[in-house]
């Protein structure tokens, strides 16, 4: 379930230094790092003649480094920067590449490959003047834009855009991922993210959420040992249907819906009932939400109820005080304007704002969007890889709400259930493909489910 890790700032600096206190030079790392810039950017885009924009730092050294493989294996490189070394360690780098250094400005000519080797990890104030007019014109002229580690002017932790920062084709991490790797809008700048191992240990409780483990079904098993569902029923019938045979699909054994009238269109495999047996013992999982409409009074219903509970879209906007949920075993699933309803003064980031609402609430939250975050209030926090931007269509969260029903149902814990859920409804989007809508998407779980 969780994949690679992702560090901020501070726990990246750590790790690196962690590294040189058992023995590693920085310039070990710099070649680690150079070197992986250097194969990458030939793997990506071929032996294209290069221009490496370098700082005097360290980043700049992971550019000189990089300038120097590439010229080895016989590619036109250049380097422009924005001026000498200041640093051992880039020092050191600058040394090893034999070619010119220019000073980077409006005499640089452009070059098909650019490679961004000036700020990286840990800026937090805009590249402004030469820096930056130079890296748009530059990055504008490129045929292929490769970053090193972030592109410059993207705060790392938060994934703000600090300045105008062009779209990038490649960006290599070096030793971890980092947050703006996962959160937009810098995902949206970075291009393809590939992550090289530079010779440090990264952990801890940030990461990208990876394949589920999925239980194997038992076979001696039976439906409800397989999980029963139990949804409410709203005022919109579509909504919770499309949730329930989400959670059909996604493999709980039995699911229910409580209505009030007949919801067409439904499984026949899906059991409606006119009464709400929500204290049923054999509830794996309970969701509320989806298609309640003004109906607040089901979701007061459906926290009466001993079972794990998932609460979603407009049972959301009625919990009122966050701290309500505490002691329910309950799962949130906002989106950005349902996350303001009910946390409007959580400050930060969104990575932060998730930790502090699942700290307020007790509850798991996914907060949900084309970054969506996983958040526990032992303060795990997983990043959702990137999805297609055809999952930005009606009835999708419905859909995800479902899913993670069935995988709390199925046994999984709450946290676990939900990146479980988070992972398989990005692969069945990609597996839908474009022109989906959310009944195509509840009909590629399977298929992604078997990805698993």
């Amino acid at each position: 379930m969780r994949g690679r890790p992702i560090l901020t700032t501070q726990a990246m600096r750590a790790a690196e230094q962690s590294a040189i206190d058992a023995g590693t030079k920085v310039e070990t790392l710099m070649e680690s790092a150079g070197a992986a810039l250097a194969e990458a950017a030939v793997r990506y885009a071929g032996p294209l003649p290069a221009l490496v924009l370098c700082d005097p730092g360290n980043n700049g050294g992971d550019g000189y480094v990089a300038a120097r493989h590439l010229a080895e294996r016989g590619i036109k490189v250049r380097v422009a920067a924005l001026a000498g070394p200041a640093s051992d360690a880039c020092s050191w780098a600058r040394g090893g590449f034999d070619g010119e250094v220019e000073r980077l400005g409006e005499a640089t000519e452009p070059a098909p490959m650019l490679i961004d080797a000036l700020f990286g990890t840990g800026l937090k104030k805009p590249v402004e003047g030469i820096a930056l007019q130079q890296l748009l014109r530059l990055s504008e002229a490129a045929s292929v834009r490769v970053a090193g580690d972030v592109p410059s002017g993207v705060d790392s932790d938060s994934g703000d855009l600090l300045n105008p920062v062009p779209d990038f084709d490649l960006t290599l991490a070096f030793g971890a991922l980092k947050p703006a790797h996962r959160l937009m809008p810098a995902m949206n700048r970075c291009g393809r993210v590939v992550l090289a191992d530079i010779g440090i240990v990264a952990t801890g409780d940030w990461f990208e959420i990876g394949p589920p483990e999925l239980v194997p079904l038992d076979p001696g098993g039976h439906k409800y040992s397989r999980g029963l569902v139990h949804c409410l029923a709203g005022q919109m019938p579509g909504a919770i249907a499309l949730a329930a045979t989400a959670a059909a699909r996604a493999g709980a054994g039995y699911v229910r819906v409580s209505t009030s009238r007949a919801i067409d269109g439904l499984p026949l495999a899906i059991v409606q009932t006119d009464t709400a047996i929500i204290n049923d013992e054999r509830i794996g999982c309970l969701l509320v939400g989806p298609g309640m409409g003004d109906i607040p009074q089901l979701l007061t219903l459906a926290l009466t109820s001993h079972a794990p509970k998932v609460i979603d879209a407009d049972a959301i906007g009625q919990v009122g005080e966050p701290g309500r949920l505490r002691g329910q075993e309950a799962i949130l699933t906002p989106h950005e304007g349902e996350f303001r309803i009910l946390f409007d003064d959580v400050r930060g980031s969104k990575a932060e704002r998730a930790l502090e609402a699942s700290r307020q609430s007790g509850a798991i939250i996914v907060y949900k969007g084309p970054d969506t975050l996983v958040a526990a209030p032992d303060g795990r926090l997983g990043f959702a890889p990137p999805s297609p931007a055809w999952l930005a269509t009606a009835g999708t969260g419905d859909v995800l709400a479902g899913m993670i029903a069935a995988m709390v149902a199925r046994g999984l814990p709450t946290f676990d259930a939900a990146c479980a859920a988070v992972w398989l409804h990005g692969r069945a989007a990609e597996i839908a493909g474009p022109g989906m809508i959310a009944d195509d998407l509840v009909a590629a779980i399977p298929a992604a489910a078997a990805l698993a």
